[in-house]
């Protein structure tokens, strides 16, 4: 008992003394509106690895022997992030009582913001295709500009194309292996229910995959995960939709172990912003989890988003000048109702099947299995021996007859006298007539019955000249992923995942309206004989409606891919290490043995085979609990989209000649500093894109000289880029400083550089140039000078400055004035190569081509400075326990009128050409616009119970 006592006491002391090192923070967070408990908020000091979860009562307790001034920070999915200022001494008990956490109002804010995602930017223009690169807001005040106030303007971020971010849902990539992008028509219309999210920008390490150089967003669908309750919302809008209703319901988890969410939406439109636009798009969406043990759960999703919308065409500067700036060539009347003839349809229903196993309370597994199926299509008119339907073809307007196009004596010969008086008749005849003319075309497709006075008494079905027809792609897409998470010690993480993505896509054409005839020829009419036969396997065909013809073929994909990442997180700094690994395959089956080329479109193309390595590293320097510096580095090679791969794939099993894989390289340094008052991130970026292929379709003027058997130098051609270079670099600044309890100013910057680093080889593919003896006419037209133009597609810089304010009694309202600048038009690449100065008709230099005016003619226009104001408000009452929440936002409040891009017309493909349509005044060929939206209203109510 002697020999007890001391030893007990020994301990009772040392346990005291580890004790008093400690110190033990503790507190309860709820909701602003409910006041209900908050379940697993993330509670950390800040800059530090230690961290905590709430509690299902909101309660936590957390014990730091770290001394001194400290911030604690709150986070918690769909909730503003909540900073408290602490001060740490030994042997004190800190209570900071009740936590109130505000919601976010991104899902509003979505719903609001101008849908830019997936517009027309898909056009054949000659130049590279542009789709915004933006990702989904992120609680940083610069990603909230972005997404949410100069997404208005088609902003990329660091400007990027999103196929170079990496986006997931659950673990499984979604970026489409056609052309690297995801297609963000399979969720649309999920606001409520794709909230949870996780996103690393540019090269900072993602605890799910590699990633891209703009960065990685992962989505996670898990039901036990969602807050508990039901929303309901209907909204208001005249964007690209008029009307919308959500409802959306969560389980959480039960007793038994389920949990489940299932949501339902709807948006709707007879005519969007721009003329002719209608919008037709459902939603469901349903998660259900079943926990089989404490360490192990399963989790279904599916989601269901078929939508349709009419497009609006892009527009030379003539065309608005006599209509305005909603004009849409693609609509007109029929029967006294609109209908538009270019209809984007998708129809991709995804399933996910996902096991969340925790193997012990370091190491998590997440397999994942994927599959989805339907169909992407693009409707149009084709149309044979009759002339374009099109209102604003180039043959029907002013500008034809203005400029050379008119009376050209002689080919190129350069003698042009304009024709005013059929100018001035054109004029008067599209004005009368500005939109399709559907009843016309109806007509066409049927032969007048004569009596015997020789008068017409009525029409019947014939061959039809012009019909509606899809551009159809159908996928079968299967995936399967693996995740593991674990803490090999106290300071290192290891992050290791593999996935596999097989891809299997059937592209064709359908007849989808025969226009009142009987039937179509599946025949070329530019071509004779059996280069007309789009088929020679079933030559003179005589399609209907639900027909294939044109063009059949498949393309198939299949993709490895694995990465580890190591995190080292010590007090003062953190740093990671990340490789990466890829196997890609694709090839091509031709369903079709086309006439034109008859032993090379039939069967399956040679297989092609890419393997890629990726190295990243970046380290965290924690100069004080307020201040970090952060550097990120990357460098990967990513193998060629399969768009890039058969640069004529409709027609044949060509393979770009010497194709290789991207090399892409990025860095970037930030300074953050975060406090209850100020949050500020300042980051400087450099990214480079090195040998990538590019490859588009157009119809050209003056390229080829008059061989034999071919009467024109005009052609319908597919042009190739290899070994093209881009280089990014700029700036980025976030600032938030919380003036007092209820006004913030928020700043947000974004200056770039971004512009083309090489010269590229630039290859013509020319049909009309095949024969037996020449079964592949690729045409080298040497490099094109596009070294220094600046990349197309989005502001280089843009700048937001904002205020805040938000009542106690829940209401808010905000302003930004936004100020967007160095946009630039996308160049014709075929235009810049030393064949713009030869005259294809003598094969000699235009003698009156000076290097000073070929300067001028091939400047690249920037588009104009705009200035945007927004306002956005809302209100929250709660009322029988529920809440109701309004939601108003004007975006563009002045009305500006502006452009967000557009393109060179490749079809002007020689000096002589170009500079007579440009001297007349009034260009035929001018450069085609995409106009912003006016001044547009979104008003959201919605309850949540």
């Amino acid at each position: 008992m002697k020999t007890l006592c001391p030893k007990l006491f020994f301990l009772f002391y040392t346990s005291l003394l580890f004790a008093q090192k400690e110190t033990l923070i503790s507190g309860k967070i709820i909701d602003s509106k409910s006041q209900s408990p908050l379940i697993s908020v993330v509670v950390t000091i800040q800059n530090t690895n230690q961290m905590q979860l709430s509690a299902a009562d909101g309660k936590f307790q957390f014990k730091t022997n770290l001394q001194g001034d400290q911030l604690v920070l709150f986070h918690n999915q769909g909730y503003k992030d909540k900073l408290i200022a602490v001060q740490i001494q030994e042997n004190k008990l800190i209570d900071l009582g009740i936590i109130v956490l505000e919601e976010e109002d991104e899902v509003n804010q979505q719903g609001a913001v101008i849908s830019i995602l997936d517009d027309d930017l898909d056009e054949n223009n000659g130049g590279s295709e542009s789709t915004s690169g933006l990702l989904q807001a992120s609680k940083d005040a610069f990603q909230q500009a972005a997404a949410f106030n100069w997404g208005q303007s088609r902003f990329r971020v660091r400007g990027l194309d999103s196929q170079y971010a990496q986006l997931l849902i659950n673990g499984l990539t979604m970026n489409k292996a056609y052309d690297g992008r995801p297609q963000w028509g399979d969720w649309g219309g999920l606001n409520d229910v794709l909230r949870n999210q996780e996103i690393a920008i540019g090269s900072s390490p993602s605890d799910y995959a590699f990633g891209g150089i703009l960065g990685t967003q992962h989505l996670s669908t898990q039901a036990s995960t969602y807050k508990k309750g039901t929303r309901i919302a209907f909204s208001g809008t005249n964007t690209n939709y008029q009307g919308r209703a959500m409802v959306t319901y969560a389980s959480g988890m039960n007793e038994k172990g389920w949990a489940f969410v299932v949501s339902a939406g709807k948006r709707y439109a007879n005519e969007g912003y721009f003329e002719g636009t209608n919008y037709d798009a459902n939603s469901i969406f349903t998660s259900v989890e079943k926990k089989i043990s404490p360490r192990n759960s399963i989790n279904f999703t599916a989601f269901y988003t078929p939508n349709s919308r009419g497009k609006n065409s892009p527009n030379t500067d003539e065309v608005v000048s006599l209509t305005s700036e909603k004009y849409n060539s693609y609509w007109g009347f029929q029967n006294g109702k609109q209908r538009n003839s270019r209809i984007k349809y998708i129809e991709e229903p995804v399933f996910m099947l996902n096991d969340y196993f925790k193997i012990n309370a370091t190491t998590q597994l997440n397999l994942g299995a994927f599959y989805q199926f339907g169909k992407i299509s693009n409707s149009n008119i084709d149309y044979q021996h009759a002339n374009s339907p099109d209102p604003s073809y180039y043959r029907k307007m002013p500008s034809y007859f203005s400029s050379l196009y008119a009376k050209d004596e002689g080919e190129f010969s350069g003698a042009f006298t304009p024709d005013l008086a059929n100018a001035e008749r054109s004029k008067t005849l599209f004005l009368s007539q500005p939109q399709i003319n559907w009843a016309a075309m109806y007509q066409a497709n049927q032969n007048p019955i004569v009596d015997a006075n020789g008068k017409i008494t009525e029409f019947e079905p014939a061959q039809s000249k012009y019909i509606l027809y899809e551009d159809r792609t159908d996928d079968k897409n299967l995936a399967f992923s693996a995740l593991l998470n674990t803490e090999l010690t106290e300071d290192i993480r290891l992050n290791a995942g593999a996935s596999f993505n097989k891809l299997h896509s059937h592209n064709y054409q359908n007849v989808l309206d025969l226009l009142g005839g009987l039937y179509f020829e599946d025949v070329d009419v530019f071509y004779k004989g059996d280069q007309a036969e789009s088929d020679l396997n079933n030559p003179n065909r005589q399609v209907k409606v639900g027909d294939t013809y044109g063009y059949n073929f498949n393309l198939m994909s299949a993709k490895l891919e694995g990465f580890t990442q190591f995190q080292f997180r010590y007090k003062k700094v953190d740093f990671y290490l990340a490789q990466e690994y890829s196997s890609s395959t694709y090839q091509r089956e031709g369903l079709y043995k086309n006439g034109i080329y008859p032993t090379n479109s039939f069967g399956e193309s040679p297989t092609l085979h890419f393997e890629n390595f990726g190295f990243k590293g970046g380290l965290t320097w924690k100069l004080s609990g307020k201040q970090l510096l952060l550097f990120n580095g990357s460098h990967a090679s990513k193998a060629p989209n399969l768009k890039a791969v058969f640069p004529n794939s409709r027609l044949n099993n060509s393979i770009v000649d010497g194709i290789e894989s991207e090399n892409n390289s990025s860095l970037d340094a930030s300074y953050v500093y975060r406090s209850p008052k100020l949050k500020m991130r300042f980051t400087g970026y450099f990214s480079q894109i090195k040998n990538a292929t590019e490859t588009s379709f157009f119809y050209a003027e003056g390229i080829f000289d008059n061989g034999a058997g071919n009467n024109s130098t005009n052609a319908f051609v597919s042009q190739t880029l290899t070994h093209l270079d881009k280089k990014n670099w700029g700036t980025e600044l976030s600032f938030e400083y919380q003036i007092n309890p209820t006004l913030k100013t928020i700043v947000a910057a974004a200056f770039g550089e971004y512009i083309y680093a090489s010269n590229p080889n630039v290859t013509i593919t020319n049909d009309a140039k095949a024969s037996v003896e020449n079964t592949n006419p690729v045409f080298n037209f040497g490099t094109a000078a596009l070294k220094n133009y600046h990349q197309a597609g989005t502001p280089q810089q843009a700048y937001s400055l904002g205020l805040e304010y938000r009542n106690p009694k829940y209401w808010w309202l905000s302003t930004n004035v936004n100020y967007l600048a160095k946009n630039y038009i996308d160049i014709s690449p075929i235009a810049r190569t030393s064949n713009f100065f030869i005259n294809p008709a003598s094969g000699f230099p235009f003698p009156e081509a000076t290097e000073e005016r070929g300067r001028e003619l091939l400047k690249q226009e920037e588009l104009t400075p705009l200035l945007l104001l927004n306002l956005v408000g809302g209100k929250s009452w709660r009322i029988f326990k529920k809440n109701l929440n309004l939601f108003c936002s004007i975006n563009n409040l002045l009305d500006t009128s502006f452009k967000t891009g557009g393109y060179e017309q490749a079809r002007n493909a020689n000096f002589r050409q170009r500079n007579q349509d440009i001297t007349s005044g009034t260009p035929n060929f001018g450069n085609k616009y995409f106009y912003g939206y006016g001044r547009t209203y979104f008003v959201s109510l919605s309850i949540n119970f």
